[in-house]
């Protein structure tokens, strides 16, 4: 069964309540949490100009993805609105990034939710920005509030690169958690009280990777312009979203099914093994905004 799919104006009309409720909850995220046991929203925006053939990333285009897909999300007037309902000026914010040298994330995009997170009152030595070092940076250790930020890829370990693993470098051993093709990832967002601490998740789809072998795959062929960004307060639905559309775009490239390998199985199991957020398609609102040429999402 695929993800229920509406537009903007449905949404705003069939969706206002729980929406209003979500963003007034992410200040209290366990409440959130309670609220999306039946259903998860999940925001899909695309825009067929946020990057060009090189692959590089207009910053202002996306800064325009990112406010209407926030306003949206929280049925807000704006997305000022939006990022005011989940941050509060006296925030400490780590922005949970990731600096893989092939496919990271866009600098635009730091840049812009940095700018956002002031526009919400908070200051700028109150905000941080780091991947890698995350596990002995006080700054994270301290913050009040996370953005979880990543692109999706296929991946040796884990099958797919997503956002409920980018939380893996809080971990002293990252490489302790590779085991049975890193199914057990959600347990670590119980650790350090990370998923209470996280107010948002975005899956960056600008030019994801859908095809690879080997520990540290890469090859532009198998990168295409999706263009898109997904977004949502939790992970799990927002990673089970981007892995369809990596299935499909891999059954329309190879013109058959050809199964991600190893299966990302750690994202059912971050539902029905850890209840950190939900898998099932059924129980996902999703809301798609922007470009819808090749969405692959409707297919499935």
């Amino acid at each position: 069964m695929s993800p229920r799919t509406v537009n903007r104006r449905d949404f705003l009309i069939t969706g206002g309540t729980a929406a209003a409720a979500a963003a007034l909850a992410l200040r209290s995220p366990a409440f959130a949490r309670k609220l999306q046991r039946k259903k998860s929203r999940v925001v899909l925006i695309r825009h067929a100009e946020a990057t060009d053939r090189l692959n590089r990333t207009d910053g202002e285009v996306l800064a325009g993805m990112l406010d209407e897909a926030m306003a949206v999300l929280f049925n807000a007037q704006d997305a000022a609105t939006a990022w005011s309902g989940i941050i509060r000026p006296d925030d400490a914010v780590g922005i949970k990034t990731n600096v893989w040298s092939y496919l990271r994330t866009p600098t635009e995009l730091e840049d812009i939710v940095r700018a956002r997170l002031r526009g919400a009152g908070v200051d700028d030595k109150r905000i941080s920005v780091d991947d890698r070092g995350v596990h002995d940076n006080a700054a994270f250790r301290s913050a009040t509030a996370l953005i979880n930020m990543r692109p999706m890829r296929t991946h040796h370990w884990s099958g797919l690169g997503t956002l409920i693993k980018n939380y893996i470098m809080f971990i002293d051993r990252p490489s302790d958690w590779h085991g049975d093709s890193c199914a057990d990832l959600a347990a670590i967002w119980k650790q350090q009280r990370l998923a209470e601490r996280t107010r948002l998740n975005v899956l960056v789809m600008l030019t994801p990777l859908f095809h690879g072998s080997g520990a540290h795959h890469f090859n532009p062929e198998y990168v295409w312009r999706y263009n898109g960004l997904i977004l949502g307060t939790d992970p799990v639905a927002v990673d089970a979203v981007g892995a369809r559309i990596i299935e499909a775009k891999r059954r329309a490239f190879f013109g058959e099914e050809r199964p991600i390998n190893p299966p990302p199985k750690h994202i059912d199991l971050a539902q029905t093994r850890h209840g950190l957020g939900v898998a099932d398609p059924a129980r996902i609102d999703l809301v798609t905004l922007g470009w819808k040429k090749d969405m692959l999402i409707e297919k499935l």
